[in-house]
């Protein structure tokens, strides 16, 4: 079985940032989600596919420490590890580092579950699919 890591490397866009030029804090959340999203994507999971069987993955807490600041140009790693929760928490716990000097801009921990017709899902669903590409999740 493999780590259950990932990451991807991203640059600032001039439009990411606020008067102060740095990358307002908001975007952050949409770099630790592209993120997510390219990992479910790199072991088979198809987010649009699991959305048309009326599953759906949806965060429910955003833990998030602002460590320094990223600014236009700059080139990052975003980085990730997860594990499970009981029966139906996926934990990702992610990074954002600053690839030239490998500083920590970002640590995050976002907490997701699996909803079907808006109701708890167990995340044995996803386990699965996890363990068919590999990836076992250690409890968190």
């Amino acid at each position: 079985m493999k780590e259950p890591g990932f990451e991807i490397e991203m640059e600032v866009r001039d439009y990411e940032c606020d008067l102060q030029g740095i990358v307002n804090n908001a975007v952050y959340q949409n770099y630790l989600e592209h993120c997510r999203h390219k990992f479910l994507q790199s072991v088979g999971i198809d987010f649009a596919q699991f959305h048309n069987d009326g599953i759906d993955a949806v965060v429910i807490r955003a833990e998030i420490d602002y460590k320094f600041p990223l600014r236009p140009g700059d080139v990052f790693l975003v980085k990730l590890k997860l594990g499970k929760q009981g029966n139906l928490r996926i934990i990702f716990d992610q990074q954002i580092v600053h690839k030239a000097d490998e500083k920590l801009m970002v640590k995050a921990r976002i907490t997701t579950v699996l909803t079907k017709n808006n109701r708890p899902l167990a995340s044995a669903v996803l386990l699965k699919k996890f363990e068919e590409s590999g990836v076992l999740l250690p409890e968190v």
